[in-house]
C-alpha cells in the first residue's frame, strides 16, 4: 500500500509538471440541476416530457372521459452538465480554442440518462492583421464542430428554467456545422452550413414514416444560414435567413423504387435584445418557419401526386427578467399561428403541430440567487393549444442549480 501511495503521488506530480509545460490551458465548468415538475394533463414532449411542447388533444374513452386529462408529476436531474474549455497557442495567425460539453439527457427518449454530446467544436479567432493587434470590434471567427443550431440565436435565448428553453416558440437544438463570423464596429455577419445528428428530419424511409439523418444526407446539400446583426452596449438585434434541403423519400432495399426528388424549406427570423442595468428584454419572430429539426413548429406535406409543399407557422415570443439582487422575477410570453390550418389535402404529414390552429404560452418565474453559485427557481407555465377543441396545460416546477 505504501508503494502504491508513493507511486500515485509521483504520477500526480508528473502530470502537474507536464501541465505546467503544456501550451494548452484547461478550464472545467458545469452545473447540477435537479428539477421537479407537475402537469395538469398529458403533453407532447420529450425526455419524460421534461421538454414540453404543448398539451395533447382531448381523446375520449368508452365512457366519454378524456384519457389525457389529469395531473402527473416527475423529478429528474438529467440536465447535469460538464464542459471543458481548452485554450491553446496561436496557430495560422489565429487565437485557438476548443470546447467539449455533455449532459445526461440522451440523444433520444430511449437513451435518456445516457451521456450526450452537446457541444464539440474548434474555434479560431483572427485578432491580428499583418502581425498587428486589431480591436475586438474588428475581427473574424471560424467555428467547426457541433454548436448551436443557427436559428437558435443563443445570445437571445429565453431565461426560462425547464429543458425546453422557450421551445417550440424558440428553437432549441445543436448541429454539426461550419460557421464563419465577421465583426466590424458593431456589425456582425454570420454564415453557417449545417448537418444533422440528434435532431433529424422526417420523411419516408423504405415507404414508412420515420425520423432519420438519411433525408438530409441524400440531398448532399447542408442546411444554410445567413445572419446580419448589430451590437451596441445595451442593444443587440438582427435578422436571419435559413434554407433547408432534404430528399423526403429514401430507399435502402432493392425491391423498392428509389426517389431522388428534393424539397427545400425557407425560414427567416428577426430578433433583438435590450440589456440594461436593471432588466433584460429579449424577443424574436419566426416567419414562414418549417423548423421541426430545431424543436419548433411547422413541416411539410406529401400530396397525392407525390409532390411536396410546406405548411407554415408564424411565431413570436418575448422574455423579460430582472438583472440585479437576490430575487429575480421573469416572464416568458409566446404565440404561434398555423398559416395552413385545416389543410387536409395530403397523403403524409411531416413536422410538428399541424393539427393546431394556434398555440400560446404564459410563463412567469421567480429565481432566488445566492450569488455564490446556488440558485432556486419556481415557475408556472400555462400552454394553451388551439385544437378543434382547445385545451390547456398548467405546469408547476421547482428547481435548484448548483453552478461550478
Amino acid at each position: 500500500m505504501k508503494k502504491l501511495l508513493i507511486g500515485l503521488v509521483g504520477l500526480m506530480g508528473l502530470m502537474g509538471s507536464l501541465r505546467a509545460q503544456s501550451p494548452f490551458a484547461l478550464e472545467w465548468h458545469g452545473f447540477v440541476n435537479p428539477h421537479y415538475y407537475a402537469d395538469s394533463r398529458s403533453v407532447v414532449g420529450g425526455r419524460e416530457d421534461m421538454m414540453l411542447f404543448f398539451p395533447k388533444p382531448i381523446v375520449l374513452d368508452s365512457l366519454g372521459r378524456d384519457i389525457n386529462d389529469g395531473w402527473q408529476a416527475d423529478m429528474l436531474a438529467i440536465t447535469a452538465r460538464l464542459g471543458l474549455r481548452v485554450k491553446g497557442p496561436d496557430m495560422l495567425g489565429a487565437r485557438t480554442s476548443a470546447y467539449v460539453e455533455g449532459d445526461f439527457t440522451g440523444a433520444t427518449n430511449a437513451t435518456i440518462n445516457n451521456l450526450r454530446l452537446r457541444h464539440a467544436y474548434i474555434q479560431m479567432d483572427w485578432l491580428k492583421r499583418y502581425g498587428v493587434e486589431i480591436p475586438p470590434s474588428l475581427h473574424h471567427t471560424l467555428i467547426v464542430g457541433q454548436y448551436w443550431y443557427p436559428m437558435v440565436i443563443h445570445e437571445i435565448m429565453p431565461m426560462t428554467n425547464p429543458l425546453n428553453m422557450g421551445a417550440p416558440f424558440h428553437c432549441y437544438a445543436r448541429q454539426p456545422q461550419v460557421r464563419y463570423e465577421y465583426i466590424s464596429h458593431g456589425f456582425n455577419v454570420v454564415a453557417a452550413a449545417c448537418w444533422q445528428l440528434d435532431n433529424m428530419s422526417q420523411g419516408l424511409l423504405n415507404g414508412l414514416p420515420a425520423s432519420s439523418t438519411l433525408f438530409a444526407r441524400h440531398s448532399l446539400v447542408p442546411e444554410l444560414n445567413l445572419q446580419l446583426r448589430y451590437l451596441t452596449k445595451h442593444f443587440f438585434f438582427g435578422a436571419a435567413a435559413n434554407l433547408k434541403t432534404i430528399q423526403p423519400q429514401v430507399v435502402s432495399v432493392a425491391t423498392m423504387l428509389q426517389h431522388t426528388e428534393l424539397h427545400s424549406s425557407f425560414s427567416w427570423s428577426v430578433f433583438g435584445k435590450y440589456s440594461g442595468e436593471a432588466v433584460t428584454v429579449k424577443a424574436q419572430a419566426l416567419l414562414d418557419n418549417s423548423l421541426y429539426e430545431g424543436c419548433s413548429l411547422g413541416g411539410y406535406l406529401m400530396l397525392a401526386d407525390s409532390s411536396f409543399q410546406d405548411w407554415h407557422f408564424n411565431t413570436v415570443w418575448l422574455d423579460v427578467e430582472k438583472n440585479t439582487g437576490h430575487w429575480r422575477p421573469g416572464l416568458f410570453l409566446g404565440y404561434a399561428r398555423n398559416l395552413d390550418y385545416g389543410n387536409a389535402d395530403f397523403v403524409h404529414c411531416f413536422g410538428r403541430g399541424h393539427d393546431l390552429e394556434y398555440l400560446w404560452r404564459v410563463q412567469p418565474r421567480l429565481t432566488y440567487k445566492t450569488l455564490t453559485g446556488l440558485d432556486f427557481t419556481a415557475e408556472a407555465e400555462y400552454t394553451y393549444a388551439g385544437y378543434d377543441k382547445p385545451v390547456g396545460n398548467l405546469r408547476l416546477s421547482l428547481s435548484m442549480v448548483y453552478n461550478f
